[in-house]
């Protein structure tokens, strides 16, 4: 099932960096959430995406989203990688990526001919109250902060 704008969030409980859970539902109703999926802490990538969440977290901030990272990296993966960039937001694991396979970003992949499951990068933009306003698929790293802020701003 391919997730679409205006449909409900998949809900999701998953452990945090510092292995609390966290939910979907704790935001509904308080934030604007941006939750990114990426496929690995502290690669090329991922690095670029995940620091330019954070040069912009304040803009973030200010017009009431939070940004939700998700990876199937372990909770011990994400604490060394917050802990390199100075990371000002929260990573999720999903090392069972049932939550990358409900929000259809858990993909066959290809590289140099060799086929392999993966986490294909993308961004949704949940909603207050609790639907998905926008959706990113094939992401530029460089910059995808910015489109993620001006689709914000127009909610």
């Amino acid at each position: 099932m391919k997730i679409k704008i205006g449909d409900r969030a998949p809900s999701f409980s998953l452990p945090d960096q510092d292995g609390t859970i966290v939910s979907l539902k704790e935001f509904f109703k308080q934030k604007n959430i941006v939750l990114y999926f990426y496929p690995k802490d502290d690669t090329p990538g991922c690095t670029v995406e995940a620091c330019g969440f954070r040069d912009e977290i304040k803009s973030f901030e200010k017009i009431d989203a939070v940004v939700l990272g998700v990876s199937p990296d372990s909770v011990e993966k994400h604490t060394k990688f917050i802990a390199k960039f100075q990371l000002p937001f929260t990573l999720l694991s999903d090392e069972q990526k049932k939550t990358c396979q409900d929000y259809g970003v858990w993909v066959e992949k290809s590289m140099y001919g060799r086929k392999y499951m993966g986490v294909a990068r993308s961004t949704f933009i949940i909603g207050k109250d609790g639907k998905i306003k926008n959706i990113f698929e094939k992401i530029t790293p460089q910059g995808h902060n910015q489109e993620v802020l001006s689709a914000l701003k127009e909610l």
